[in-house]
């Protein structure tokens, strides 16, 4: 069994940045994702620096690890709702969680976001010894915008060109499990009047062409490599339509995809794990049942 505080040394000892932050007292380490000036990035603020919060488990690790990824349209993260609360959600059940602080905006429009969450994969695949965890059992989990980045990971053919050649990029970027929240597919489709990725980044036409937006709608990319999908969703969900989550679905099951949706009557957009939601508290229990069956979770 590995210590709490045992588990954040070994972020610290195995970051790229020898001297990442952290908080001992709440158990807690973070690591920069990238060794040095991150790539492309704009500048050296908090927000230009991609990074994972480290949750270690309570208890014994059980061998899984989780990068959560918060939603926000692409402008913003919700940190605590979708970040904090679900890191906290799992790390109760032994697996070792990670938030992702993704880089996002129209200073960074896709493909860095992308990048980022790829290399989040990788870096926990490169230190899964550290953390106690096995490096086919590195999942994701994503709300809103998070979830249509979770998507589009899932489907990415290779690598986004341009990172840094090291260690950790010859990693699979590939998680071996998603899990999507709510997740923000009507933001790229170019008929959507909405919510609209390019309209609310203020992405000039000249870059939001139908090409760019074909390439980050995920359903139009999923083949039977394409990781074992949760999907949870709400039938009144008026910022992001629920049909595309039940396109993805049906597309993942003609697939072959191992796959599971959930639709709630009611519920608005952005619920997160719905503690405070009494119809809607019980898909975390659902999503519980579907990691044990797939063999994230103990029996």
């Amino acid at each position: 069994m590995l210590a709490l505080s045992a588990l954040v040394a070994a972020a610290c000892a195995h970051a790229q940045d020898p001297t990442p932050v952290g908080d001992p007292m709440l158990h807690l380490g973070q690591v920069p994702l990238y060794s040095g000036t991150p790539p492309g990035a704009k500048g050296s603020a908090i927000e230009d620096i991609p990074s994972l919060s480290v949750f270690p488990p309570f208890g014994t690790p059980n061998g899984t690890a989780v990068i959560v990824a918060p939603g926000g349209s692409y402008l913003g993260l919700a940190g605590d709702l979708e970040g904090r609360e679900v890191a906290d959600w799992f790390a109760s059940r032994g697996v070792t969680a990670f938030v992702l602080r993704y880089r996002l905006g129209g200073r960074y429009p896709m493909p860095t976001p992308l990048m980022d969450a790829q290399r989040a994969v990788q870096y926990v695949r490169a230190h899964a010894k550290a953390y106690g965890v096995a490096t086919d059992k590195v999942g994701y989990i994503g709300f809103s915008a998070g979830g249509h980045l979770g998507g589009v990971l899932e489907t990415a053919d290779g690598p986004v060109p341009g990172g840094p050649d090291d260690a950790t990029a010859r990693q699979s970027p590939r998680p071996d499990f998603v899990i999507l929240g709510y997740p923000a597919f009507s933001m790229f489709d170019s008929a959507q009047k909405g919510l609209a990725y390019c309209k609310a980044l203020e992405i000039p036409a000249s870059t939001c062409t139908p090409a760019y937006l074909e390439r980050y709608q995920p359903i139009r990319h999923i083949t039977a490599r394409t990781p074992p999908t949760f999907i949870y969703h709400t039938a009144d969900d008026e910022t992001i339509p629920v049909e595309g989550s039940v396109a993805y679905f049906l597309a993942l099951k003609r697939a072959g995809v191992p796959s599971e949706l959930h639709v709630y009557e009611k519920g608005v957009h952005g619920t997160g794990l719905a503690a405070d939601k009494r119809a809607l508290r019980t898909w975390p229990d659902l999503l519980e049942q579907w990691l044990i069956g797939g063999g994230f979770l103990p029996r």
